[in-house]
């Protein structure tokens, strides 16, 4: 995987484009590692490979920008479009517990929701469809995005910084560390679901 990631994202100029596209793909798209391949962006950054400065920008522009499509596609499309995004029963489910979750906490879960896997997608477009409006969201939105980017940014460089003999070791270090933060906020809404408290629905779970 290692290999792979370093073929696609390289130190030339054109690895600025990746982080861009990949940012805003994978929202439409999530096969695409967004997370992953600004994390690598960032690791050879801090060799001295890119700048850093450019990739926390472009992943929050591009990120915002997907985000954007994801909810005027559910706004203006709607079930069309939901019949082809969320077409297993667990994307569906998703989808649910974003408009339940949307309707309690709103903006607040357009952020949280970007940390949550398969969140992302799945509370965009459900503002779309609830039609919540869209400076609201815009605001939430850019705050989102601007924190992940920052994230995933951070723990590359800062990982390859500690590593700079070896480019393999920090990607390990910092995806292991994004795979945790993953899990402890996918276990936190369980927790909530235990208590009652479930803003992200209980079908997720099913």
């Amino acid at each position: 995987m290692f290999d792979w990631l370093t073929e696609q994202v390289t130190d030339s100029p054109v690895t600025y484009l990746v982080v861009f596209v990949a940012a805003g793909g994978d929202v439409l798209v999530p096969l695409i590692p967004s997370e992953t391949i600004v994390i690598t962006a960032a690791v050879l950054a801090s060799q001295d490979g890119l700048q850093i400065w450019l990739i926390v920008p472009l992943a929050a522009i591009g990120a915002f920008a997907g985000d954007n499509v994801s909810y005027v596609l559910g706004r203006r499309l709607g079930d069309p479009v939901a019949r082809r995004l969320f077409r297993g029963d667990r994307a569906k489910a998703r989808l649910e517990w974003a408009e339940r979750a949307i309707e309690r906490r709103g903006a607040l879960l357009i952020v949280v929701g970007r940390f949550i896997p398969g969140g992302r997608t799945a509370s965009t477009f459900a503002a779309g469809t609830l039609e919540m409006p869209y400076r609201r969201f815009a605001s939430a939105d850019a705050a989102a995005a601007l924190l992940w980017a920052l994230y995933s940014s951070m723990l590359g460089y800062i990982g390859g910084a500690s590593f700079r003999d070896s480019v393999w070791k920090p990607l390990a270090m910092s995806l292991g560390i994004a795979a945790a933060v993953a899990l402890a906020v996918e276990a936190w809404r369980r927790q909530q679901n235990r208590r009652g408290k479930d803003i992200l629905g209980d079908r997720l779970d099913r």
